[in-house]
């Protein structure tokens, strides 16, 4: 099985200047918890991406305004992509080295065309694949381990 097969296509993105109040609408309205941040909408080109996670651990967290912030100020980056071709196997590879949950999907020209959830996997592929990565992803990190979290 691809990744083509079971990624979510045109998913909502954002540009680093759209305020963070907006990219989380977006998330609500999108029934998602990342939006892929863009160069610009006509290139689409993934530069980073905004998770509801970086919104309360790099702005409230700190005690910053999300209200008076915008995309690039929280974005994971430099952004890790997948392609529409690659294999489950391949993208589930990618999400457990990096202990990310979610991960876009670009096309040959590096436009995001799709993003790809662990609940995509979950739902759509294997139950082996999915419950090894879901135990993959949720290993606590060193620093989270560290406080007992």
């Amino acid at each position: 099985m691809q990744v083509k097969e079971i990624m979510t296509t045109e998913p909502a993105c954002c540009t680093p200047e759209t305020g963070l109040p907006e990219v989380a609408r977006m998330m609500i309205d999108h029934d998602c918890g990342e939006i892929p941040v863009i160069y610009n909408e006509s290139s689409r080109v993934p530069v980073g991406v905004v998770t509801d996670r970086d919104i309360v651990c790099r702005t409230v967290a700190n005690g910053l305004n999300p209200v008076e912030l915008t995309a690039s100020d929280c974005m994971s980056k430099p952004c890790l992509t997948v392609a529409p071709d690659m294999s489950i196997e391949e993208c589930c590879a990618i999400l457990e080295s990096n202990k990310i949950r979610r991960v876009p999907v670009v096309d040959t020209s590096g436009s995001c065309c799709g993003i790809v959830a662990l609940a995509d996997i979950a739902l759509q592929g294997t139950k082996d694949v999915a419950g090894e990565m879901v135990q993959e992803v949720s290993v606590p990190t060193a620093a989270a381990s560290a406080t007992g979290r």
